[in-house]
């Protein structure tokens, strides 16, 4: 198994971009053969669009962009820009001479970090769709723009995030993933953790042991948190599998991030194949959660210090 680049799988291409002063932005995965996807939702909190298409029992077999932004709710609207992009350029459904593009949304929250009312919109994510083939880069880039990270005790305590990939090649077969990472635990490295929850010393407070202080409480005392995971392969799989691949996906997240999954998170993962090559889906499932672990350890580790907010990056720097 060799390390490659997100852009190296067969039928991907992704574009990225982003408002720094509204600390916003977006990350278009495009599909422009169209592959088979499914998804898994963990979170209490997502804001998502067209998932319902990826049940196993739907009739849809395919779409051909995952759009991934911030900006809450309101950022669902960049996949309206996807939308336009992709039936200018003939991608979609060709049903009575018309082209129907399949999209697929998700984003976080990041309407706190930067300028009020900025968020990510159909021109951003049209601009996001023109970038596509362009090198992608981790960090305060795209949809991660605004990320952060280690929220229970408020803004002044948490840590700049952003979105990162990591991919391999097993054979034929090649898999990675992109995952923007916005939060409420810790990061976690090597039993260690590397962003997250700071204290007045500059050290970390474990997030997990504060949740425990507040067992007794009746809600969790943030709001703002959601990570997004899109896995990406060149494999041949089903509809069935691409969900079950999606649901192990999950195990990366879990691995990488402590408190995850809760209600306060929106937390969820696709999974998207474009069928060049046969596979074995619980070896593809294993995978999965190999690169999205690394995805998110590669958007944590390549953040920059942004709008008044530390990165691990700085900290690592100090120590």
């Amino acid at each position: 198994m060799k390390e490659i680049k997100i852009t190296d799988i067969d039928g991907v291409k992704i574009g990225q971009a982003k408002d720094e002063e509204g600390a916003t932005g977006c990350t278009a995965i495009i599909f422009e053969e169209g592959a088979v996807a499914g998804v898994d939702v963990r979170g209490g909190g997502p804001a998502s669009r067209e998932t319902e298409l990826l049940d196993p029992v739907k009739n849809c077999q395919a779409i051909h962009c995952v759009m991934l932004s911030g900006g809450s709710a309101f950022g669902l609207a960049a996949s309206d820009g996807a939308m336009q992009y992709l039936e200018e350029h003939g991608i979609g459904y060709q049903i009575a001479g018309l082209t129907v593009p399949l999209v697929c949304g998700a984003s976080i929250f990041d309407l706190t970090v930067g300028k009020k009312g900025v968020r990510p919109d159909k021109k951003m994510g049209y601009e996001a769709c023109a970038a596509a083939g362009e090198e992608f880069r981790s960090g305060n880039e795209g949809a991660g723009t605004g990320a952060t990270v280690g929220k229970l005790r408020g803004p002044e305590h948490m840590m700049k995030s952003g979105i990162g990939s990591f991919a391999v090649q097993s054979g034929e077969v090649k898999c990675g993933a992109v995952a923007v990472v916005n939060a409420l635990g810790d990061i976690w490295k090597d039993g260690e953790i590397i962003a997250g929850l700071r204290t007045e010393d500059g050290g970390f407070e474990n997030a997990r042991d504060l949740l425990f202080d507040v067992i007794e409480h009746e809600n969790t005392p943030n709001r703002e948190n959601t990570t997004l995971v899109c896995v990406v392969t060149n494999a041949e799989i089903t509809k069935d599998a691409a969900n079950k691949v999606a649901q192990m996906a999950h195990n990366g997240l879990a691995r990488a991030i402590d408190p995850v999954h809760t209600s306060m998170d929106g937390d969820l993962a696709f999974a998207v194949a474009t069928g060049k090559v046969k596979a074995n889906s619980d070896a593809l499932g294993t995978l999965a959660a190999y690169v999205t672990e690394r995805a998110i350890l590669d958007a944590v580790e390549n953040a920059e210090d942004a709008y008044g907010i530390p990165a691990a990056r700085s900290i690592k720097k100090e120590k």
